[in-house]
């Protein structure tokens, strides 16, 4: 009980170290655990993330945002990171949400704005795996799968971010590249990177605060499987 309980403090401080935003003393505070608090951090950090990907997603990927009139980098974003998503799905993209938008974003014969598919996908997904909570409180539950199911992911998503190609041989999606001098830009992988080890370490950690086993599944990313959430 004492290893865990420092493990989520360290984890706490590191997250807020790494947090630009600070966070003052709040009485609602007293009504949360230290899993509580070490997931609000977590969710902090991770749309933090999500931000940042969607961003560099639409400058790599000009051509996607042009496929809708009267759209801006914000308005895309204000859409996505919403707590309130549309019951039915998103209609742009034939009312799906989640898991079901990040095969749309891979698709083919889709001719959408496919950053918006993908990142519609990686935020409900992630969504889905803190119960569409921004926060937790003492009496709140969390499953530790579905914390692991998204890692396994956004792995999946990295593989196809990297490899997914049209008839013509090119990426349906630009991410990892080279800078103008020829060096090569990881960032996206970086970012991605950064977010599996969140949804990780929350799974690891709710798994041993409840004494929940993680179902660990073999996983193929190049099979463009995506697991539920």
């Amino acid at each position: 009980m004492v290893v865990r309980r420092c493990l989520i403090m360290m984890c706490v401080f590191m997250l807020s170290a790494c947090s630009s935003n600070s966070r003052p003393f709040d009485i609602k505070n007293l009504a949360k655990s230290d899993m509580d608090l070490i997931t609000d951090i977590h969710i902090a950090e991770v749309r933090s993330l999500t931000r940042s990907l969607m961003i560099k997603l639409y400058k790599r990927n000009p051509r996607e945002l042009a496929k809708v009139p009267n759209q801006t980098v914000t308005s895309r974003l204000d859409a996505v990171m919403t707590i309130e998503r549309p019951v039915y799905g998103y209609p742009e993209l034939g009312y799906v949400d989640g898991v079901d938008a990040l095969h749309l974003a891979f698709a083919e014969r889709f001719e959408g704005d496919r950053v918006f598919a993908l990142m519609v996908g990686v935020t409900g997904m992630l969504s889905s795996s803190y119960n569409h909570q921004l926060e937790f409180f003492i009496l709140d539950d969390i499953d530790q799968q579905k914390l692991y199911n998204s890692a396994r992911n956004l792995e999946t998503v990295a593989w196809l971010l990297n490899t997914r190609e049209d008839e013509k041989g090119e990426l349906l999606l630009l991410g990892n590249g080279l800078t103008l001098d020829g060096t090569p830009n990881y960032s996206f992988e970086r970012t991605l990177g950064q977010m599996i080890i969140i949804q990780d370490m929350m799974a690891k950690m709710v798994s041993d605060s409840t004494n929940r086993a993680i179902n660990q599944v073999v996983h193929g990313v190049a099979s463009m499987t995506f697991f539920p959430i």
